[in-house]
């Protein structure tokens, strides 16, 4: 966990969102300043750790900026389709992946079209969307149809049946809690060239406390690379919501969500976000209700989800770097 720095006179010191303030100060005030893929520059720390506890509805939704938790929960539910296309997340207003394709199309084709009439066209043409709006088999494809391959008696490989993992997660979670393989991978090697991103939240493991309807989901995430100011409100928000609807699924009681980041870093050009959110104190505790429970993980929709007692101060915006 980021050691703590929390202001003098501040009315809720155990909040957990302390974590994540002191944290972005952490890095911002010691981190390693260096360049990146991107050729922004970030200031970086190797290594950091927070917890939130899932109990009663609770939620790490930050409150010291605006969260777009309907965004986070619309890609949250894109991967589970194992969809690689951005026109459904277009179709539904959802922004967060469309600087990669576009990026490709312009270096690609050499047309300098403007971000917002690429998109359009995303949205307008699907046969435009189909060539240009795929991202490579990114998050979803690995979750829910890891490629397998089977050696040929003459030599050869063939192409198998891909692998759901999120449908083998659950049926571990139920018919053998105790193990430790109840695991989510992201990262794979042999495919990464072919993606615009490769996955930053990569691994996700699942741990259950008691048993019968004691029993309690912990849920483990491993960030490789995590964008602090931009990146990890979403990225915890997701984690927390699979582990929700997992827990949902198997009939236990979310329980922890420890979040662990491998290269956690800030851009130097959010230093306005920055300086603006840490004079901020955390407001109230957000919560979130599931208010159906469909027949399986990859039936939910977003009017499933309703957050109560959200009242977060003003959104802060920045650029994404691509």
């Amino acid at each position: 966990m980021a050691s703590a720095s929390i202001p003098s006179g501040t009315t809720d010191q155990s909040h957990p969102e302390w974590q994540y303030l002191a944290l972005m100060r952490q890095i911002w005030e010691q981190g390693n300043e260096r360049v990146d893929r991107t050729g922004i520059g970030t200031r970086s720390i190797a290594g950091a750790m927070l917890r939130f506890d899932l109990a009663n509805g609770a939620m790490p939704l930050l409150t010291t900026k605006r969260v777009f938790w309907k965004t986070a929960t619309r890609e949250m539910l894109w991967f589970l389709t194992g969809e690689t296309n951005i026109r459904p997340l277009v179709l539904q207003g959802v922004k967060i992946w469309n600087e990669w394709p576009h990026a490709r199309y312009v270096k690609q084709s050499g047309e300098k079209i403007a971000l917002e009439d690429f998109v359009q066209r995303i949205a307008d043409d699907e046969s435009f969307a189909m060539q240009w709006g795929d991202l490579g088999p990114v998050y979803g494809k690995q979750w829910v149809d890891w490629p397998t391959y089977r050696y040929r008696k003459d030599g050869l490989y063939e192409k198998g049946e891909g692998i759901n993992q999120v449908a083998q997660v659950i049926d571990s979670l139920r018919n053998n809690p105790g193990s430790r393989r109840h695991i989510i991978e992201g990262w794979n090697v042999a495919e990464l060239d072919q993606m615009a991103l490769p996955p930053c939240h990569k691994t996700y493991q699942f741990h259950v406390v008691g048993e019968g309807a004691d029993a309690r989901l912990n849920c483990m995430l491993y960030q490789r690379s995590c964008d602090v100011a931009l990146g990890l409100p979403f990225n915890l928000w997701s984690a927390a919501l699979l582990q929700r609807m997992i827990a949902q699924q198997v009939g236990m009681q979310p329980g922890e969500l420890v979040w662990m980041g491998g290269d956690v870093h800030l851009y130097l050009n959010h230093e306005h976000l920055i300086t603006e959110q840490l004079t901020r104190e955390p407001q109230g505790h957000p919560w979130l209700e599931i208010v159906r429970k469909p027949a399986s993980i990859f039936d939910y929709t977003i009017e499933d989800f309703q957050v109560h007692d959200y009242a977060p101060l003003g959104a802060i915006k920045a650029p994404v770097a691509v």
